[in-house]
């Protein structure tokens, strides 16, 4: 982890979905699929960064996929080429190598940091939900075996939860990141053991060290940003 902020340049910013956006900041980059970047937009009147996941590394820069949901994303939203942005990472722990066959499960913007697991363990499902329409999904097709997808409304693919096109019983191992109603249904419905699952949540410093992310789990309080996001299924307490 890089121990303090650098400051990036925009490559492209290009919206890809209803409230949707694909980031693109150039440079050399590090990360593991499923680490973040706290990502802090300069002068723009929006104080604290924002966690967002890894969606991407390649020769361009590094990539983010986020969704408009406030002031900070909106002002991410707003940035064009050659704009600059200030980042604090990789931080956080990542997904496990795949042992046996394994599958993504993403729940909208959930979509974001599977692209780069995706590449970086090609050959997998990629389960995805949306609640209408769908979006990056042809990024994906060059690294999966099969893309299955739900909506909400029915208007791509089947009409219904995402977690209804999954079989835990073909699956070593399940990789979801999605809306905490999602992985709380995950968690009740699939045998949590088979579970890694990357949590959201709002984050003020991004390094452990303000504990406004922490969580309670049956190993005692954790940190998503630190011992996170992403925790295997048995150690969370949801019902």
């Amino acid at each position: 982890m890089e121990n303090s902020y650098r400051v990036a340049e925009v490559f492209s910013n290009t919206p890809i979905g209803d409230r949707v956006f694909h980031l693109v900041l150039s440079g050399k980059w590090q990360g593991k699929p499923g680490q973040f970047y706290m990502v802090k937009v300069i002068g723009e009147g929006v104080y604290l960064p924002r966690p967002i996941s890894i969606a991407d590394i390649d020769e361009d820069g590094i990539h983010f996929l986020i969704q408009r949901v406030g002031r900070g994303t909106e002002a991410m939203e707003n940035l064009r080429t050659h704009d600059e942005v200030e980042l604090l990472g990789p931080l956080g722990n990542g997904f496990s190598e795949p042992q046996g066959k394994s599958a993504m499960v993403a729940g909208g913007i959930g979509l974001a940091p599977f692209l780069y697991y995706a590449k970086t363990y090609p050959g997998q499902t990629l389960f995805a939900g949306f609640r209408s329409g769908s979006y990056f999904l042809e990024s994906f097709k060059p690294f999966t075996d099969k893309i299955m997808v739900a909506t909400d409304d029915g208007s791509v693919g089947a009409k219904g939860s995402v977690l209804d096109l999954v079989d835990p019983s073909h699956y070593d191992r399940l990789v979801l990141c999605g809306p905490e109603p999602m992985m709380g249904a995950a968690l009740r419905r699939f045998d949590p053991h088979k579970l890694e699952l990357s949590l959201e949540s709002r984050m003020a410093c991004g390094i452990g060290a303000c504990l406004g992310c922490s969580i309670e789990t049956r190993e005692g309080m954790r940190r998503v940003c630190h011992e996170g996001p992403v925790f295997t299924g048995d150690m969370l307490c949801w019902k």
